[in-house]
């Protein structure tokens, strides 16, 4: 069985919105894009690196599809280039149509919790979502995600997406790990307890 792993950057508010840029998502009025990218270093660059060695495929919404799509394959100066283009990459979206542009991708439609539930019954490696909002609200509302991997950055920002929300499900986790970096972010994994 593969284990459904979110590897989310959040501001200490809870805040999940446009980590990477400051146009990446202004939805609702969002002025503070871009937030995490003062705080990478080479232990976040470490903690990314072997998670992509434990990842059989990645699990993205629409959003985030279109923007890493928008951006890595036309990077050739960095180990994660191609190792993103093998990897399979399943979509969510109610929006797109196959053929979808970038390789080894596979769109789900319908019902994405029934499909990813299908995903996790198989054998492998671990399936990976990355940032994805509006997808991770499906997911945790079905009880579909195994592995929290949280990259908690030290900024309150305020107004913005959240990844725990007060419609969220209850949830009991266990913390496996916490290792703070040398720019104050802390990456905390945490397992579902309560199966």
């Amino acid at each position: 069985m593969s284990k459904v792993v979110a590897f989310i950057s959040l501001s200490l508010d809870g805040v999940v919105q446009a980590p990477g840029g400051a146009d990446e998502d202004r939805r609702g009025g969002f002025e503070r894009g871009g937030w995490a990218a003062p705080y990478a270093d080479p232990i976040m660059a470490k903690v990314s690196g072997e998670g992509m060695a434990n990842t059989g495929a990645l699990l993205l919404g629409r959003g985030t599809y279109e923007k890493f799509y928008s951006y890595w394959p036309h990077q050739t100066d960095n180990p994660y280039t191609e190792v993103l283009n093998n990897t399979t990459k399943y979509v969510a979206s109610t929006t797109l149509t196959e053929p979808l542009p970038w390789q080894n991708s596979t769109l789900l439609n319908g019902d994405v919790a029934q499909q990813v539930a299908e995903l996790r019954q198989r054998p492998g490696k671990d399936i990976v979502v990355l940032g994805s909002p509006e997808l991770m609200q499906t997911l945790m509302r079905h009880q579909l995600v195994d592995e929290y991997i949280l990259l908690i950055h030290p900024v309150v920002l305020g107004p913005g997406l959240r990844l725990f929300t007060d419609e969220g499900e209850y949830a009991k986790l266990e913390l496996v790990s916490a290792e703070p970096t040398t720019t104050g972010v802390i990456i905390a994994t945490y397992r579902q307890s309560d199966r």
